[in-house]
């Protein structure tokens, strides 16, 4: 996966549109477009100290998440990407899709606030890399200006 030419894509969908749900929900169309092997990817924000269900591809998700709770919520806690190889072995997982086998959760981070989480799911144990989750987490790093500046 190039990585870069994803991240250039995506400030394409994102520079002149500054509604947070609507670049959410492309963003989401995109990367769900674009990265193999996945069946859920979408966005959580934080809102009342819980996880809310932002815009999203796949089949139907948990629409809150208690922090702290879960690989999503665990992300939020320790402000650190989750790179999971196997979610039935991580402690507290919740499963909104009993088929999702590895996740990657990455927290959206501005100002030093976790405002919430870019969650991805495949049905394929392992799937994601160390390369995947820098890849990711330089993307989510170039597209948070455009997400927040303007809220």
């Amino acid at each position: 996966m190039n990585y870069k030419l994803l991240a250039n894509q995506a400030i394409a969908l994102l520079e002149n549109e500054q509604d947070l749900i609507a670049n959410t929900a492309n963003i989401s169309a995109l990367l769900y477009e674009l990265i193999e092997d996945i069946n859920w990817i979408g966005f959580y924000f934080v809102k009342n100290n819980k996880l809310v269900l932002g815009p999203f591809q796949g089949k139907v998700a948990c629409t809150k998440i208690e922090i702290g709770k879960g690989v999503c919520g665990t992300c939020v806690q320790t402000k650190q990407t989750q790179r999971i190889n196997d979610v039935h072995a991580f402690p507290g997982h919740i499963a909104c899709d009993s088929a999702s086998n590895a996740e990657l959760v990455i927290p959206l981070v501005f100002n030093g606030e976790v405002k919430g989480v870019l969650d991805i799911d495949s049905t394929r144990f392992s799937r994601f890399t160390e390369e995947d989750q820098i890849g990711l987490e330089n993307l989510v790093s170039v597209i948070m200006p455009f997400l927040y500046e303007n809220i």
